[in-house]
């Protein structure tokens, strides 16, 4: 054999061993790209909510029945059958930018792992409190999800003391926390939605111990449908962080925010709360609202009136004076209360005409 045959024979075995590896290397790349499929969404056709429980911005200590609040979420959802809740510790899924791992599974590393965002959810449940981190960005993701999205967004207990600098949040929740001058005690509370889904299993008066909220701006009956009051003529309203001058106490609301829907709810405060049936159904209703399960029209209310000779007649000074004849304004059910400039208390007349002149009992 001849020197450039040696060299020949050597390079065609080299071409080989490479052609070979090629194939090779195909043959496994495909093999193991069919090995493991495109992965399935295991919750498709499912209502998804976005559960966030993150206090470490806000008072920790005070509400560590937050773990047992999520959980009891998490379960009502599945033995419902109504959604399939994600809890989550931080806010990185709320976002519409693309959520990556870290390390290895970041974006272009080894092994890149993506995770859902605010795209893949129905709805979003918060239980946080203080500032809490979110980027200018995800602020305003959040805000188009429920606003131009149509989405739902659920508030548990101090997610009204949440983002007080960050006056749009208010906007679509509701309110802001403004102190809770009873602590946890045996709140009395008037329902006055009856008819609202999270409302039905409650009767029209009853008790339940928690920690209810005081609320600030912008709350208002305009803007909100109060579901269900605390009954003030059965509050101590001598208590010095009462600084609302209409005594008015909700205890859950809902509203129209853009496109979507928002309920809200001062209670949760203990695990007792969260054993509660009365608790559990109030916010397992509320999300199905939210997500468009049931249906419950939003219409903002002026407050019921209270008792005639109760304590909870209002300070005449904060209302307009004028004259009224309320045998026009009368409506089936409702009791007519008016208050004179004279006479301080209601008085009310379920049979003949009366003119009041004086401010009217606000309703």
């Amino acid at each position: 054999m001849s020197k450039h045959s040696g060299i020949t024979v050597r390079r065609l075995q080299s071409v080989c061993r490479a052609g070979i590896a090629v194939v090779a290397t195909l043959f496994f790349v495909d093999y193991s790209l069919a090995a493991e499929p495109a992965l399935r969404d295991p919750y498709a056709g499912k209502k998804k909510v976005l559960v966030v429980a993150d206090l470490h911005t806000g008072n920790q200590l005070a509400h560590d029945a937050v773990s047992h609040a999520i959980a009891t979420l998490e379960r009502l959802g599945r033995d419902s059958g109504a959604y399939i809740a994600f809890l989550r510790t931080d806010t990185v899924l709320v976002t519409k930018s693309e959520v990556w791992g870290t390390g290895d599974y970041a974006k272009g590393g080894a092994r890149p792992g993506r995770g859902r965002n605010l795209d893949y959810f129905d709805a979003v449940v918060f239980y946080t409190n203080g500032e809490t981190e979110m980027t200018p960005q995800q602020k305003a993701d959040l805000l188009t999800f429920v606003h131009e999205d149509g989405k739902g967004f659920v508030g548990v207990h101090t997610a009204t003391a949440s983002f007080f600098s960050w006056p749009e949040y208010g906007e679509m929740i509701g309110a802001y926390f403004d102190n809770h001058p009873w602590g946890v005690f045996d709140a009395p509370v008037v329902v006055e939605r009856p008819d609202f889904p999270a409302m039905k299993h409650l009767p029209h008066e009853f008790t339940i111990r928690d920690e209810m909220y005081q609320y600030r701006a912008p709350y208002s009956r305009e803007k909100v449908d109060v579901l269900a009051s605390m009954d003030t003529s059965k509050l101590d309203l001598t208590n010095p962080n009462v600084k609302r001058a209409d005594r008015d106490f909700p205890i859950a609301w809902v509203k129209s925010y853009g496109k979507g829907r928002v309920f809200s709810s001062t209670l949760g405060h203990t695990d007792e709360s969260w054993d509660d049936p009365r608790v559990q159904t109030l916010y397992l209703e509320g999300i199905k609202w939210v997500l468009r399960l049931t249906d419950g029209n939003v219409q903002p209310h002026r407050r019921p009136v209270p008792p005639p000779h109760s304590a909870a007649v209002p300070d005449v000074s904060l209302f307009p004076t004028y004259e009224v004849n309320l045998e026009a304004e009368r409506r089936p059910g409702v009791v007519e209360a008016a208050i004179d400039s004279e006479w301080r208390e209601p008085r009310v007349d379920r049979h003949g005409p009366v003119i009041a002149r004086g401010p009217l009992y606000p309703q």
